[in-house]
């Protein structure tokens, strides 16, 4: 199967490069200072989610009850601990897979772009080189309802110009295939739970099967 597009738009964690390891210290950092039991189990359920919700999901298993002002501050102590552990992010970080694919899709002319609900998407992208490298960047710093939600990606989509219906979406999360069909765009899943969920339009076997597809 090969799709004509004119754009692709990827989501960052878990799909241009790994920041779950630094998700999953940082929350649990902040759970175990609260004394609330987390583990890798219920950290995949905050794979694609927001940083509120997903502070929410944590403190299902409180035994206290918080205050909006309480849950900022510890959503705010959380990305504290997790930019501080982003800074041993490199380049190296960037596979020379995908690093190879982005560029060579670049070539043949399409317009490339991230559609990421985090806030740190500059800083990573940054830190990993390919902080000028993107068409456009929607990230949480542009929306203001986390996917399945399609707002992320149509903001992206608006930001380079490319009409949704032209538009592939890279994803490693099944809340981002959903998103993406919502937004009226072709859903290709990577990796995670977005492979198989049911929805998508094609499992790639690699980031390089794009160019096999595209």
């Amino acid at each position: 199967m090969k799709f004509e597009k004119k754009a692709v738009i990827f989501d960052l964690d878990g799909v241009i490069c790994f920041t779950d390891k630094y998700h999953y210290l940082a929350w649990k950092a902040l759970a175990d200072r609260l004394g609330i039991y987390f583990d890798e189990k219920i950290n995949d359920r905050l794979r694609g989610v927001s940083r509120m919700a997903s502070l929410e999901i944590i403190l299902e298993r409180a035994t206290e009850t918080y205050t909006p002002e309480q849950k900022e501050a510890f959503a705010e102590e959380k990305n504290n601990t997790y930019r501080d552990l982003l800074k041993n992010m490199s380049p190296a970080d960037l596979t020379d897979e995908v690093k190879n694919t982005l560029i060579e899709l670049r070539n043949r002319g399409y317009r490339l772009s991230i559609g990421s609900s985090s806030k740190n998407t500059k800083f990573i992208l940054g830190q990993i080189g390919l902080g000028d490298f993107f068409d456009a960047i929607a990230d949480g710093t542009d929306i203001t309802r986390s996917k399945p939600d399609p707002e992320v990606f149509l903001c992206s989509a608006a930001k380079i110009g490319v009409d949704p219906a032209d538009c592939a979406v890279v994803e490693d999360a099944k809340a981002g295939i959903q998103a993406a069909k919502a937004a009226g765009m072709t859903a290709l899943a990577l990796f995670g739970d977005a492979k198989d969920c049911g929805e998508e339009d094609y499992n790639l076997t690699s980031f390089a099967d794009l160019l096999n597809i595209l």
